[in-house]
């Protein structure tokens, strides 16, 4: 079997998404049943120097449609860092899938070794395409998807690691 880009990089977007999604709903389930105004846990954060919960998202979506564009060859769509409510992040997420689905397998071809420019604060970083993906641009989706957990089992919503990782099947 031979293991793709694609098939490192989409399928662990769409689990990874659809989990956000779910720990998404269970915080406004806890927040209903609190009578706690959603806006509360967006807006939370788990340090004073961190970002809220809205900027998670945000991250996490930029990152991967980043990487996605990058390694397939194409121009990085341009979402706005606009949402403020539930609905407007659940629609984040879902542009991003979109995004992310659309891309044709065979455009990630040879992108393994292909030298990938991500322009940094720090500095620009030029890496291949495999240690891109494994290095830098799942661990920070997986960065800022924790995070997001984080910040809403800090705030007392009833969450735990399998719904994080979700459901698997058996073969």
């Amino acid at each position: 079997m031979t293991v793709s880009i694609y098939s490192v990089l989409v399928p662990t977007v769409n689990r990874v998404c659809a989990n956000m999604l779910v720990v998404l709903k269970k915080g406004e389930a806890f927040a209903a049943a609190k009578k706690i105004d959603m806006s509360v846990l967006l807006n939370s954060r788990l340090a004073p120097d961190m970002f809220p919960l809205t900027r998670q998202v945000q991250i996490a979506t930029d990152g991967v449609k980043a990487g996605a564009a990058r390694l397939a060859g194409i121009e990085i769509p341009s979402f706005p860092d606009t949402e403020t409510t539930l609905a407007e992040l659940e629609a984040r997420i879902a542009k991003t899938l979109e995004f992310v689905n659309g891309v044709a397998p065979e455009k990630f071809a040879g992108s393994e070794d292909r030298v990938i420019h991500v322009p940094r604060r720090s500095g620009d970083l030029h890496i291949k395409g495999l240690p891109y993906l494994l290095d830098f641009v799942l661990p920070n989706f997986y960065f800022h998807a924790t995070t997001l957990y984080d910040i809403l089992r800090h705030n007392g919503v009833e969450i735990g690691k399998n719904d994080f990782l979700g459901k698997f099947e058996n073969v």
